[in-house]
């Protein structure tokens, strides 16, 4: 059975505690403080922000700014635009059939050209990703954009700067929601910054709360953010606040489940006419009997239960396997992280799952299915051996619905809200991805035109020129526009936005 929660919290102010990485100070939060001239690398528009210095309100009509490392924070943005929580009309609780941001205009980035985020720190390259997070909150702070790639011409194109940045995604969160605070700071701007992973850990809270049992808490994120120990550490901080016992936390940091949900070509191949699949475009990246941080194990292959549907190779041979389904790599995921559990001494049911990552809510019916699988699995002896650690009824947090709440408060807190009758400088919503730059050598994009995992992930932070991306709209890379596109069945508030305005 499954039970999402979402609503229903306290409100806590935005941004009383965070969870964080901490490092060394960013080179590219002195080189933008220390330049502010208008054809700056990564320029502000200062006096946008000059007077809100005094009075944070003077930044009411500016649009709310959204980042993720892909499309996956679009569910964050649903979560935004369909909340109704409170009366528009004076903010109080109580939703008036009306969502709370109808008024708003939001800017969404998606960093798809440097996704994702949770294999940088696995790969050494954890300063450079503090930086691209920085860079991605800039973006949203600035007032430019590049000409669509096709066109080869690189001006720069205008766009309003924001009033508020959600870190839409887990690993951005953990990774660098300080730094992002601490670089406001420094310049001096009053933004507000709302993440994912403080929202899902008041989620857990919640869920202890309705749950008699005392269970283990699960969650499902990528590789980085589990590597953070950014929701184990949130939960426990938060619980104690609260006078309570935190619970057991296990992690499964999945190695290629948010691509396979957004359909990337390292990990789940595309399909040939004749209803095959053809794995050799691209090198895939997704578990494998060799991998080092996701390996499939021949002991366990019963456990995992794959479709064979999804499967490329030979099931008997775990060597050449590769997972081809987001089915499958759900199973891989799930029946990973329930193994590891069960060699606890002290190992509780699984009561709740917190869902780590931004795609993963789109695909909470199959991970739902997959725990109910595996607790109803009986080994060649007719022994169910996890049944006793995975609860009948499993609560899901979705941090993006917490994480709606939250950038409410903020917002109504600072006078940001626009009133009524006051409208945004923006007219419509406004979408961007990130694109390899035409100018980048061949050497360093793939045959689809990506950046190759060896450059994208050899990288280091500090080069204040480096122009290996553009950032344009969505509506002009017809790749990430396709698949976008796809997800409006699922996400029809961000769909209904967006076919409006800029996708």
């Amino acid at each position: 059975m499954l039970r999402c929660l979402g609503l229903g919290l306290v409100f806590v102010a935005a941004g009383a505690c965070s969870t964080v990485i901490a490092g060394e100070p960013l080179a590219i939060v002195e080189h933008v403080a220390a330049h502010r001239e208008a054809n700056a690398v990564s320029s502000i528009p200062w006096g946008a922000y000059a007077a809100a210095a005094a009075d944070p309100a003077e930044l009411r009509s500016l649009p709310i700014g959204v980042f993720d490392s892909g499309i996956g924070g679009l569910t964050v943005l649903e979560a935004i635009l369909k909340l109704d929580q409170h009366h528009n009309d004076t903010g109080a609780p109580g939703g008036d059939g009306l969502p709370d941001f109808q008024g708003e205009r939001f800017i969404y980035l998606g960093d798809q050209a440097n996704m994702p985020y949770g294999n940088y720190p696995s790969a050494g390259r954890v300063d450079f990703l503090r930086e691209l997070i920085v860079r991605d909150a800039l973006f949203l702070l600035g007032d430019r954009f590049d000409a669509p790639a096709s066109t080869k011409e690189l001006q720069k194109q205008m766009k309003p700067p924001v009033k508020a940045i959600v870190i839409a995604c887990n690993t951005a969160t953990a990774y660098g929601l300080d730094d992002i605070r601490a670089a406001l700071e420094r310049w001096k701007i009053p933004v507000l910054v709302v993440g994912v992973v403080e929202a899902g850990g008041r989620g857990v809270i919640d869920a202890m709360r309705q749950d008699t049992t005392q269970g283990a808490a699960a969650v499902l994120a990528t590789v980085g953010t589990c590597s953070s120990e950014a929701y184990p550490k949130t939960i426990a901080r938060l619980a104690g606040q609260q006078g309570l016992q935190a619970p057991a936390v296990c992690q499964q940091g999945c190695v290629g489940l948010a691509g396979a949900i957004e359909g990337s070509p390292a990990f789940i191949a595309a399909a040939k006419p004749d209803g095959g699949a053809s794995a050799a475009a691209v090198e895939y990246l997704g578990p494998s009997g060799s991998h080092k941080q996701a390996k499939i194990d021949a002991a366990l292959m019963p456990v995992y239960d794959f479709d064979s549907a999804g499967l490329i190779g030979d099931p008997g041979n775990v060597a050449n396997l590769r997972l081809n389904s987001v089915e499958n790599y759900i199973r891989y995921d799930v029946a990973t992280l329930v193994a590891e559990h069960r060699r606890r001494a002290d190992a509780k049911p699984i009561t709740t799952v917190v869902l780590g990552c931004t795609h993963y809510p789109l695909a909470v019916a199959q991970i739902d299915a997959a725990f109910q699988r595996l607790r109803n699995y009986r080994n060649a002896a007719g022994v169910q051996p996890y049944a006793d650690l995975i609860a009948e009824q499993i609560t899901y947090v979705d941090p993006g619905e917490y994480t709606a709440r939250e950038l409410y408060r903020g917002l109504f807190l600072r006078k940001q809200l626009l009133r009524a009758g006051e409208e945004c400088v923006l007219a419509t919503d406004q979408c961007f991805v990130t694109v390899a730059s035409p100018s980048l050598s061949a050497d360093k994009k793939d045959t689809l035109g990506n950046l190759t995992a060896e450059y994208k992930y050899s990288r280091s932070a500090g080069d204040m020129t480096r122009a290996d991306v553009l950032t344009v709209p969505m509506s002009s890379n017809a790749e990430a526009a396709a698949a976008v596109s796809a997800w409006f069945h699922k996400l029809p508030h961000v769909g209904r936005r967006f076919a409006a305005g800029e996708r």
